[in-house]
Formats: C-alpha cells, sequence, structure tokens
C-alpha cells in the first residue's frame, strides 16, 4: 500500500466577506503527481498557500499532516524546511541577478559572513544539468526566455531539497514544446521518488502528467479521480469544475463578415527592438481585419504577435516604425496610447497583472481607467457614475466579487481578466486587440469569454485574437494569420485550418 507523504483535513479559510475553503479535505501518495483542478475562484491556490505556509497556522481551520506529523506552519522557511517548496503562476525571479544567484538566494552558500561564490556556481550548474537547462549559470535571468526561466524555478527548489513540488500554473506562459518538455522533466522526477502536485487549467496536460486529480468547486472537495480506475477524459473533468457537461468548447456563432468593409489595415509594417536597434522584431507585415470578424495569429513564442500588437497600439512597443496604418479607409498616426484610444482601437495586454491592471485598486476604478471623460464633469470623477458602470459590466460579464468596491488583486485570475475585458469595453473601441485573453483562467471562464468576443463581432466591433493555443484560434476565428520570425508566413480561413497546417507554415519558413 502506498505511503501517504500529505492529508490536509478539513481545511476552511475565510477572507472578509468570502469563505475561500470550505472544509476540503486532500490526500497525496508518496512519488505520485496529483492535480488540482476547479474553475477560476475555487480555492485551489488557497489551498496550496496554507500548506506551503504563506496563510499561516492561526489563519486557517483544519489540519496539515505531513509525512504522519501534524505541522503548523508559521510561514513560506517552515515549510520549506520540511522539504514543501511552491513555485508560483508568476516566477519569483530578479532580472538582473544570474541563474546562479536566483536559484540560491535567501539559500546562500558559505557562511554567515561571506558566500562561496565557487560553490553556488557549481551546485548552480549540477542542479541545471539535472532540470535539464543548457545554460551558464552566470547567465543574466532578462537574457534567457519564459521557457528556461521555468525550469531556472525548479532547479532553484531542488537546490531547497525539495521533497513535494507545488507547481501553481507552470505551463501557462509556455508554448506545447516548452510544455511537453516541462511535463516530462515532473514525470521524470516521479520515478526518482518526488511528488508534485501540479495546478493546472490545461486538461490535456492534467490527463497526461496526473496519477489523481482532486477537482474542487466553490471552495470544497468534490471528488478525486484516479487515472488507474477512473474516466480522466476532458469532458469528464470539465463536468467536475463546472457541475455540469460543456458540450462545446466554442460557442457558436454565425459568421456575419461584411465583405469589404475593411476596419483596419496594415501595410508593410516594420518595427526594431526598442533597446538592440539593429534587431528587427516585425518584418514587412501586411494585415487586415473587416467589420465583424474574429482575425486570429497564431504563432511560436518570440514570433512577434505582441510586439506587432503593441506596435500599433500608439507605438507601445518597439523604435524606428514604419508602414501605413488604416482605420476605416483613412490613415492615421498613432503616437501615443490616447491617439489610439481615440480612433476607437483597444489592446487588451497578455500581462494583466504587470500592465493591464491596478492591483492595489478598486474593481470601479479599474473599470473606468481608458475612458474617465465618460465618468467625469469639468476633470472631476463623478463617484456615483463610476460606481455604477463598474456594476454595470460586473453584471455584463458575469464577475464573481462581492462587491465592486474590492481590490483588484483579491479577485482570481479569470474575474481579473474580465475587470480587463471591462476597462476595454467601456472605452468603446471598434476594434479590440486581445492578447492571450484565457491564459491562466478555466474552461468555464474560457467560455464565458468566447461568448462576450462573439456579442462585439455581433455589434459589428472588429476583435484581433493573438493566442498560443491552437484549439482556441481555430475554434473562434474567421481567418487566421501566421506569424514566424516577425513575418506573416500564411493566412488561412478559419474553417479549413488545422494545427497540422499552421505548423507547417511555420516550419516551411525557417
Amino acid at each position: 500500500m502506498a505511503n501517504i507523504l500529505l492529508e490536509m483535513k478539513n481545511i476552511t479559510k475565510t477572507f472578509p466577506g468570502v469563505k475561500a475553503l470550505d472544509n476540503v479535505n486532500l490526500q497525496v501518495e508518496e512519488g505520485e503527481i496529483h492535480a488540482l483542478v476547479g474553475e477560476n475562484g475555487a480555492g485551489k491556490s488557497t489551498l496550496m498557500n496554507v500548506l506551503s505556509g504563506i496563510y499561516p497556522f492561526g489563519t486557517y481551520e483544519g489540519d496539515i499532516i505531513y509525512n504522519g506529523e501534524v505541522c503548523q506552519f508559521g510561514d513560506i522557511k517552515d515549510s520549506e524546511h520540511k522539504g514543501i517548496v511552491i513555485i508560483h503562476q508568476e516566477l519569483a525571479l530578479v532580472p538582473y541577478m544570474t541563474i546562479g544567484e536566483n536559484m540560491f538566494l535567501g539559500n546562500e552558500r558559505g557562511t554567515s559572513y561571506k558566500i562561496d561564490w565557487n560553490e553556488t556556481y557549481d551546485k548552480a550548474a549540477g542542479y541545471l544539468e539535472t532540470v535539464g537547462l543548457h545554460e551558464s549559470p552566470r547567465t543574466l535571468i532578462k537574457d534567457i526566455g519564459v521557457g528556461k526561466q521555468q525550469l531556472v524555478e525548479i532547479a532553484k527548489a531542488l537546490a531547497k531539497n525539495a521533497k513535494l513540488l507545488i507547481l501553481d500554473e507552470p505551463t501557462s506562459s509556455l508554448n506545447e514544446e516548452d510544455s511537453k518538455a516541462l511535463l516530462d522533466l515532473l514525470l521524470k522526477f516521479k520515478q526518482n521518488g518526488l511528488t508534485s502536485i501540479i495546478i493546472s487549467h490545461k486538461l490535456n496536460e492534467v490527463s497526461y502528467v496526473a496519477d489523481k486529480i482532486t477537482v474542487i468547486r466553490d471552495g470544497a472537495t468534490i471528488e478525486t479521480l484516479d487515472k488507474l480506475t477512473d474516466d480522466v477524459s476532458e469532458p469528464r473533468i470539465i463536468k467536475g469544475m463546472v457541475g455540469r457537461e460543456i458540450a462545446d468548447r466554442f460557442p457558436k456563432r454565425d459568421a456575419a463578415i461584411l465583405q469589404g468593409e475593411v476596419m483596419m489595415e496594415v501595410k508593410d509594417w516594420n518595427v526594431y527592438h526598442p533597446l538592440y536597434h539593429e534587431r528587427k522584431v516585425v518584418d514587412h507585415v501586411d494585415f487586415k481585419v473587416r467589420k465583424g470578424e474574429i482575425v486570429g495569429i497564431a504563432g511560436l513564442m518570440g514570433a512577434g504577435r505582441t510586439e506587432f500588437a503593441m506596435s500599433l497600439f500608439g507605438k507601445s512597443y518597439g523604435d524606428n516604425i514604419s508602414g501605413q496604418l488604416f482605420i476605416n479607409g483613412e490613415e492615421v498616426h498613432l503616437e501615443t496610447v490616447k491617439d489610439a484610444i481615440k480612433h476607437k482601437l483597444a489592446y487588451v495586454t497578455e500581462d494583466r497583472k504587470g500592465n493591464g491592471l491596478i492591483l492595489s485598486n478598486p474593481i470601479k476604478i479599474n473599470t473606468t481607467l481608458a475612458n474617465l471623460e465618460a465618468v467625469s464633469k469639468r476633470s472631476i470623477i463623478d463617484k456615483h457614475k463610476e460606481y455604477a458602470v463598474a456594476v454595470e459590466y460586473k453584471e455584463k460579464l458575469k464577475t464573481k466579487c462581492p462587491t465592486v468596491e474590492q481590490n483588484v488583486g483579491n479577485l482570481s485570475g479569470g474575474n481579473q481578466q474580465k475587470v480587463l475585458l471591462a476597462k476595454w469595453m467601456f472605452a468603446d473601441p471598434d476594434i479590440l486587440i486581445l492578447d492571450e485573453p484565457t491564459r491562466g483562467i478555466d474552461v468555464g471562464a474560457k467560455y464565458e469569454i468566447y461568448c462576450i468576443m462573439n456579442q462585439l463581432v455581433a455589434e459589428g466591433k472588429s476583435v484581433v485574437m493573438i493566442s498560443s493555443e491552437m484549439p482556441e484560434i481555430l475554434g473562434m476565428c474567421d481567418r487566421i494569420y501566421v506569424m514566424n520570425e516577425g513575418r506573416m508566413v500564411g493566412e488561412l480561413d478559419g474553417k479549413e485550418a488545422t494545427q497540422e497546417i499552421i505548423m507547417s507554415h511555420i516550419i516551411s519558413s525557417k
């Protein structure tokens, strides 16, 4: 019989006005990969924050039994001392420090008075080899991609002698190739006896890597599925997560494209890197989107999709930008974000926490940020109008929150995404560029955002969708552009496109 490494019994955690966890139970066997799934706000990350000591003993009810011992962690150091290490969705790395420095930050090699840099870099090199990252430990974090940074975080966890590794959405920022490599690494660690808990919204990855899957809904444990004895297909997991079957992952829409009525067109667009001025990141791109159309931009990470979108949006990215931009048939020169908003162009960033929202401010303030004139009189904000607008969009987008006075930072990822969408919908754009609009959110929230997209184009607006999830691009878009190394290398009709055709365009362009 397998040894129970971790047992969490009757865990209850309450925040002001919200019961985040309600008598949650979880059992994890030694040497297994155990997945936690559920909708945004279900309580998955909260449960792991309780386990890791981020929410210390005394702030919750219930028991944590680890290795047969009742544990009362006062902080994250206490849990790490026992070998429980958590890797959060937002990576905790310092960009201008080396890989080796980051790996042993707070866990320095040497004496109390002096760091042993030889030992630091020697040990770092060993852990990098373990995770399969072929980089010098003296390389700065800022000089490696997100996929490699994720491996640094895992190496950092191993350097703390991790026995139980917790990964919160580890592949949300990775392309399919890097995601597969990371999941295979977890399987390799499993063979060596390491136990892992993984939180993920990518159900195909959960089915691939997990031995058991615990479903949490509305702060309560619903069920635990065992891959050996239970159905762990995506439809079965979704039913547990949302309480019902979702027959179609993508809502149906009658494509009413007004042929010939081009809303936005880009001709011969070129963009150079803002720091490395000789490096071209967008290369002679031609692009157009029609009224009432959803156009997708597919491509691998680093293809230049985000850079292209941001350069259009008031030149918020790039240097030495050239080319022509037409909106409603008229050439425009958008030098600032304010110019872009004035011309009814909006950009929903992929980085909602860094660039999209002010996490320390309430929902009502975030909702009206891009269109303050509509809630102001003589440059003074009408607080009643601001509140009413926020409530209207809360109801329209079904944002889960007790009140629009709540800080955005306290919302789940899916509800933060809805606030970000509300912010730009309130600006009343004709063209909406959505950059990874469903990254890190659950299948139910994704469906709701797809419905919002359909509603926007039904109103005659145009949507440009950038996504690294191929099924999403194929399921939602009328036309698809394929981008690689800064160039548009293909244009496909949505009905005829397949993953294989998209990848063949990428591969043949190299």
